[in-house]
């Protein structure tokens, strides 16, 4: 079991940075593959990135490439992101997910169904 806790979210206006932590406590925290995903009212929660067990191999959405960046600290028990260039689309609650799972492809870090673990969410909300 591994618990998560989310933090950084907040009004911001467009443009700027904003840098997501998420904690987590519980199992060894380089056991787990991590992931952001958000969620806008009235839409599916949607893949944001994820960073396998060691931190060297990462993944984003089309919609966040080349402005956010996914990265863990497996010293701290913590993951971030470091969100630049934020637009108004990207407001959402953003929440952080965790998986133990062994048997993993590539394609499950963008499935929401394979992460076992979540936090209860931050909201980013960006103002033009």
């Amino acid at each position: 079991q591994v618990q998560l806790v989310e933090s950084g979210g907040g009004l911001v206006q467009a443009g700027v940075s904003l840098r997501l932590s998420c904690a987590a406590s519980g199992r060894t925290f380089s056991s787990y593959i991590m992931g952001w995903f958000r969620q806008a009212p009235g839409a599916e929660r949607e893949f944001v990135a994820a960073i396998n067990r060691s931190g060297t191999n990462t993944y984003y959405a089309d919609s966040v490439k080349g402005r956010f960046t996914i990265s863990r600290d497996n010293a701290k028990n913590t993951m971030y992101l470091l969100m630049n260039s934020l637009k108004r689309e990207d407001t959402a609650a953003y929440y952080c997910a965790a998986s133990a799972r062994t048997l993993w492809t590539s394609t499950d870090y963008y499935r929401p169904a394979k992460y076992d673990y979540w936090g209860q969410g931050t909201q980013v909300t960006v103002s033009s």
